[in-house]
């Protein structure tokens, strides 16, 4: 169903290196523009917000699952952070099926039912688990497909736009963010993220 891409392995987690970018200037692609506003990428939270938080994530990333809600719960009653997720499959091929599934459901408009959906799984997992997930879910396997194969040359830009974004930051694993000019390679919890983004604000 879903083309099979090879990317770098590598592990999750890290130290936070909260270093400030002077500039978004590391190669013609990966612009300020490009990291916050790719029209592929999912944005969640408001569409307008003042400050953008961008997160690396894996589907099978236990810390980017265990933190999720905490994420959603500060874009949620911040109500002005634009929240830019971007797949990072970095687990191997499960992660790459899940990626590419779930944003064939953005096609399809069912972006947030398949992303959450995924969220809430636990552990490793393997295609039959995503699929089992997703149908629990009420999408179809079969419409996710249609939906993949016919935009695949988006998803797969969207992909390594994404990758090559998170080797330029440097980032050695999900979660992984960016928020305002400071980048974040590791879990960010409440009080972090709130932090980080007054900062982004106040800068």
């Amino acid at each position: 169903m879903i083309t099979r891409r090879n990317l770098l392995a590598v592990t999750a987690g890290g130290a936070a290196l909260g270093a400030v970018l002077p500039r978004f200037a590391f190669s013609q692609e990966i612009t300020e523009k490009t990291v916050f506003h790719d029209p592929d990428a999912p944005v969640l939270g408001n569409p307008g917000g003042d400050v953008t938080v961008v997160e690396f994530f894996d589907y099978q990333c236990p810390y980017c699952k265990k933190i999720h809600p905490t994420v959603e719960k500060v874009v949620r009653e911040d109500g002005n952070v634009r929240l830019v997720l971007k797949d990072w499959p970095v687990f191997g091929g499960a992660s790459i099926f899940a990626a590419q599934a779930v944003l064939g459901a953005a096609q399809i408009g069912k972006y947030e039912t398949a992303m959450e959906a995924l969220m809430k799984t636990t552990g490793k997992l393997t295609e039959e688990d995503v699929e089992k997930a997703l149908t629990g879910a009420g999408l179809t396997m079969k419409e996710i497909a249609a939906a993949v194969n016919t935009h695949t040359a988006k998803i797969s830009g969207l992909l390594d736009r994404n990758y090559n974004q998170a080797l330029a930051f440097n980032f050695a694993g999900t979660p992984s963010f960016v928020i305002g000019r400071t980048t974040f390679a590791g879990v960010l919890d409440e009080k972090g993220l709130k932090e980080a983004i007054a900062e982004a604000r106040a800068a």
